[in-house]
């Protein structure tokens, strides 16, 4: 295991990424990179240094590296030696170019691996995901259009090509694997749900899926059953009223859940005999006049109500989200072709997971968890603390235990009431009254007008609704 508490983020870059492992993959992929200054090591840590700053310029990158941000990194070379590297961004812009996928993906997910070791509290336990899904916008160029095709309405085409993404958080440390990710709409348009069996593949074994009504269909249960996952999804109504037609109070009911004939759509097709057997859990949340039912398909071993106070925890995934495509530049990828595309989602995971860890270490060092801090407080840090973390070179160790202090303080606000100013329906600019922010909280984590403002669970978040209350 690394010494989390007396490294850097760049040595654990160095003792994850090393130099033998990274000529193995070279190896695989069949692609040399010559000696100099845009090493393999160089251009990966560059790339999560791009991803990380505002703008994720290359220019950005060439600067960070002139100014000492990778000089542990760098193979004396001449350039290297005598001080010269150059400002312009063309050798780091090929370099990125000549970048295998394989190695990219490989990279990720080593990164992901060691860092679940650092960042866990038990090891061997087993984890715990969220799922969910997105779309991220992509520069307009002939082969993304092709590839992951805009939108299309009555009024015509939209301009940007779109990609739908689906990614799997872990519960506890906020790390994410790699995502999945497809074209959003065209004849090959991709659903979250098989992107969501595609990322299940990824998971440890005996881990637990959480997701929400859109995952909650017979095929993922089924899938996640095969490869040795439990789940804890929940269900629309109209299912959970057919696997048990009179639900007249809360509490939970043993169930059988067997495939129709319109289980896996037009591209999978399930035996008569097969089934997944768990437990429907039926339960009350909200407060008055605004309560309503909540279905879950579980096959944990949970009483039921700690199921539905795990479940609670499923809105974390939508922060997670926003940091992935606000704070780390994900919202729209510069990239303009599909292979720079691939590389600069598995990067920026990468890059993503490295904050998470400096936010584990921060939480555990203040006894706090690492979910209430503040991700892109955290980045702030870390972005402002690399002149000295990488001055110090190892040597002084007290140097990233400042970061880590100043990390700790980070800190979100403990929220006992909704927020006092008024929010504004998305895509409407009409301003809403105090009265009605509360009954439209929950509206807006749904996703507002995008998705019909229909209700969704995470409305029993604490920024959202308050406590949640479960009937007896």
């Amino acid at each position: 295991m690394l010494s989390a508490d007396s490294s850097s983020i760049l040595h654990l870059f160095q003792q994850i990424v090393t130099t033998g492992w990274l000529q193995f993959l070279q190896k695989q992929s069949g692609v040399k990179f010559r000696r100099g200054v845009y090493s393999v090591r160089v251009v990966l840590w560059l790339m999560m240094l791009q991803r990380l700053h505002a703008g994720a310029t290359l220019s950005t990158a060439v600067q960070l590296l002139i100014q000492g941000a990778a000089a542990p990194l760098l193979d004396r070379c001449h350039r290297v030696r005598r001080g010269k590297v150059s400002s312009r961004t063309g050798a780091y812009c090929q370099a990125r170019q000549k970048l295998p996928k394989l190695l990219c993906r490989e990279v990720s997910q080593q990164i992901f691996e060691r860092l679940m070791q650092v960042c866990g509290e038990d090891p061997g336990a087993p984890r715990v995901f969220v799922l969910d899904g997105s779309s991220l916008e992509l520069e307009h160029c002939a082969e993304l259009v092709r590839g992951y095709p805009p939108a299309t309405n009555q009024f015509g085409k939209s301009h940007w090509p779109v990609l739908r993404i689906v990614v799997a958080h872990e519960l506890e440390t906020g790390l994410a694997v790699a995502p999945c990710w497809g074209p959003m709409y065209g004849a090959q348009a991709a659903s979250e749900q098989q992107l969501a069996d595609k990322i299940m593949s990824q998971l440890p074994e005996a881990s637990t899926i959480l997701g929400d009504r859109n995952f909650g269909v017979f095929w993922m249960a089924y899938m996640a059953q095969q490869r040795g996952l439990r789940v804890l999804l929940r269900l629309t109504e109209e299912r959970a009223k057919k696997l048990v037609p009179v639900i007249s109070k809360p509490g939970e009911y043993a169930v059988v859940w067997h495939a129709s004939r319109f289980d896996g759509g037009k591209t999978r097709s399930f035996p008569s005999d097969c089934s997944v057997s768990g437990r429907l859990i039926a339960a009350r949340i909200g407060r008055g006049k605004s309560q309503q039912w909540l279905y879950l398909f579980t096959t944990l071993d949970l009483p039921w109500k700690e199921n539905v106070e795990f479940y609670r925890h499923r809105a974390d995934i939508e922060t997670d989200l926003r940091a992935l495509k606000r704070t780390v530049n994900l919202h729209h990828i510069n990239a303009k072709s599909q292979d720079m595309l691939e590389k600069e989602l598995l990067i920026a995971m990468s890059a993503y997971n490295f904050v998470r860890a400096v936010m584990c270490m921060a939480a555990r060092h203040t006894g706090r968890k690492s979910r209430q801090l503040s991700f892109s407080g955290v980045l702030t840090v870390v972005n402002c603390a690399w002149p000295s973390l990488v001055a110090a070179d190892g040597s002084d160790p007290d140097a990233f235990l400042r970061v880590v202090e100043l990390a700790s303080q980070c800190t979100l606000p403990k929220r006992t009431k909704p927020r006092s100013y008024p929010r504004e329906r998305d895509g409407d600019a009409r301003p809403v009254s105090l009265s009605e922010n509360r009954r439209l909280s929950k509206w807006h984590w749904a996703g507002g007008p995008r998705y019909g403002g229909e209700l969704s669970l995470a409305s029993v978040g604490q920024e959202a609704c308050g406590t949640l209350e479960i009937q007896p």
